[in-house]
C-alpha cells in the first residue's frame, strides 16, 4: 500500500483570491485544522486495474509541496494524506473511514473513481465531511439536494455522451451507435447520455455491451459490436481498455466514428501503447490543454506546468494528460483554501467550494472557468471536441455544453 503524508503551500499567480471577510474558527472545533496546518485526505488507485491514474495523486502531492515551499495558505502548511484503495470500493470505505475517524482530516479531495466514490458518498454526507472535486465526472456529484457535502469537478459524463451522440449523428444521419461501457455508474452515465439524445429511438438505434473493470480483455465485445452494423462507437472505458479497444478496432478493420471517454484519451498512457497509427481519427472531448498539442508550446499556463514538472516531478511522462489534471485539480483546491482565509472549518470549506466565481486555471482550455454555487455543483460545464491526427489532437468546433434535467 502506498501512503503519502505531504504538506502544501502557495498558489500560482494566475489564480484569483476573493478572500472576503471570513470568521475565525477555533482550531479545536475544526477537525484537521490547527494554527499552522490543515490535513486533507485522498484515496487514489496506486495499485489495481487503473493504477496508471495514480499519477494524478502524485502530481497533487507535488503541487502541494510547491505550495508549502512558497509559505502555505493563510499561514498554514497543508498535510496531504493520500492512501491507496486499489480501485476497490470496500478498500475505499476502509481508507476513507481511516482518514475521517483516525486522521481527522478537514476534508476529502479528489478521491479517484466512480464506484469507489459511490461507496463512501452517503457516509461522508452523513458525517458532513466536505468531499471536494472527486476525480470522476459521474453526474451524481452535481446532486446538491441529496448530497450537499459532495461537489464534482470534471464535466458530467452524461453530458459528454450527449456530445458524442450528436457528433456521430451529424456524421452519420440516421446511423446507429454502439456503446461499450464499464459495468458501473461511470459507464452507465454514457448510456443515459446517448439515450438523452436518441429518446424513443434508443433501443432500435443502439447496441450496448458492458465489461467489468477486472476483465482481462474486451476483444469479444468489440467483435460483437462490429457485427451490429453500427456506424458510431462510444467507448465509456478506462485507459487500459481504451488501448485494448484501439488495437482491436485496427486489427479487425472496423472504422466506426469512435468517441472515447475524456479520462482515457491520454496520448502517453493510451495511444502510444496502442500505436498512434491505429488511433488516427479517434474523437474525444477536452476541457484541459493537451500536453502534446503544439498549439500550447508557448502557452503561459503550460510553460508554468512544465516548469513545475521539471522541478517537482522530473522523471514524469510529460505526454500524460493525467499530470495536467492533477495539477489543475490541486490549483482548484488551493483556490478554495485561499477563499477560506483563516476559517478552515468544514462548513466554510464547503461554503467556499460552492462559491467559485470565474476562477481561471491556466491549464483549462481558453474560455473555460470554474463556477459553482449552492445550486451548481458542476464547476466545469464546457468541453470541446478534438480528433487525433497521428501525433496529437486537433480541436474542432466551439465550446459545447449539454444539459441534464
Amino acid at each position: 500500500m502506498t501512503t503519502r503524508r505531504m504538506v502544501l503551500g502557495g498558489a500560482a499567480a494566475t489564480i484569483t483570491v476573493p478572500f472576503g471577510a471570513p470568521r475565525i474558527a477555533a482550531a479545536q472545533t475544526s477537525p484537521g485544522v490547527t494554527a499552522t496546518e490543515i490535513r486533507i485526505g485522498n484515496t487514489m488507485s496506486y495499485s489495481g486495474p487503473v493504477s496508471g491514474l495514480g499519477i494524478q495523486g502524485k502530481t497533487m502531492d507535488a503541487y502541494f509541496r510547491k505550495v508549502n515551499d512558497n509559505g502555505g495558505v493563510a499561514g498554514r502548511r497543508i498535510r496531504f494524506l493520500t492512501y491507496d484503495d486499489g480501485y476497490s470500493p470496500p478498500k475505499t470505505v476502509e481508507q476513507v473511514r481511516r482518514l475521517v475517524e483516525q486522521d481527522q482530516v478537514a476534508c476529502l479531495f479528489s478521491n479517484l473513481g466512480t464506484p469507489t466514490n459511490s461507496a463512501v458518498l452517503r457516509y461522508l454526507n452523513q458525517r458532513k465531511v466536505p468531499n471536494l472535486f472527486p476525480s470522476t465526472g459521474a453526474d451524481k456529484w452535481s446532486n446538491y439536494q441529496e448530497f450537499p457535502w459532495t461537489i464534482g469537478f470534471p464535466p458530467s459524463y452524461r453530458i459528454e455522451a450527449q456530445l458524442y451522440a450528436k457528433h456521430i449523428l451529424a456524421t452519420h444521419p440516421g446511423g446507429r451507435i454502439a456503446i461499450l461501457h464499464q459495468n458501473d455508474d461511470f459507464g452507465r452515465d454514457y448510456v443515459h447520455g446517448v439515450r438523452d439524445v436518441l429518446g424513443a429511438k434508443f433501443e432500435e438505434a443502439t447496441k450496448v455491451l458492458s465489461y467489468e473493470s477486472t476483465d482481462p480483455t474486451i476483444d469479444q465485445q468489440i467483435i460483437s459490436l462490429q457485427s451490429s452494423g453500427c456506424q458510431g462507437l462510444v467507448l465509456a472505458v478506462t485507459a487500459k481498455f481504451a488501448s485494448m479497444s484501439i488495437r482491436k478496432l485496427y486489427e479487425i478493420g472496423w472504422k466506426p466514428t469512435t468517441c472515447v471517454h475524456y479520462g482515457a484519451n491520454s496520448v502517453g498512457v493510451v495511444i502510444q501503447p496502442a500505436g498512434p497509427e491505429k488511433a488516427v481519427g479517434l474523437t474525444t472531448a477536452a476541457y484541459l490543454k493537451d500536453p502534446t498539442d503544439p498549439a500550447w508550446a508557448q502557452d503561459p499556463g503550460m510553460l508554468e506546468w512544465r516548469a513545475f514538472m521539471a522541478r517537482y516531478m522530473p522523471d514524469a511522462d510529460l505526454t500524460d494528460a493525467n499530470s495536467v489534471y492533477g495539477y489543475s485539480a490541486a490549483q482548484a483546491m488551493v483556490q478554495v483554501l485561499q477563499q477560506c482565509g483563516q476559517d478552515a472549518s468544514r462548513e466554510n470549506i464547503m461554503r467556499q467550494a460552492t462559491s467559485l466565481k470565474d476562477v481561471e486555471i491556466p491549464t483549462l482550455l481558453p474560455g473555460i472557468k470554474l463556477n459553482s454555487s449552492p445550486t451548481n455543483y458542476r464547476p466545469i460545464r464546457q468541453m470541446q471536441l478534438q480528433r487525433f491526427n497521428g501525433k496529437t489532437y486537433d480541436r474542432f468546433g466551439t465550446l459545447l455544453e449539454g444539459s441534464v434535467s
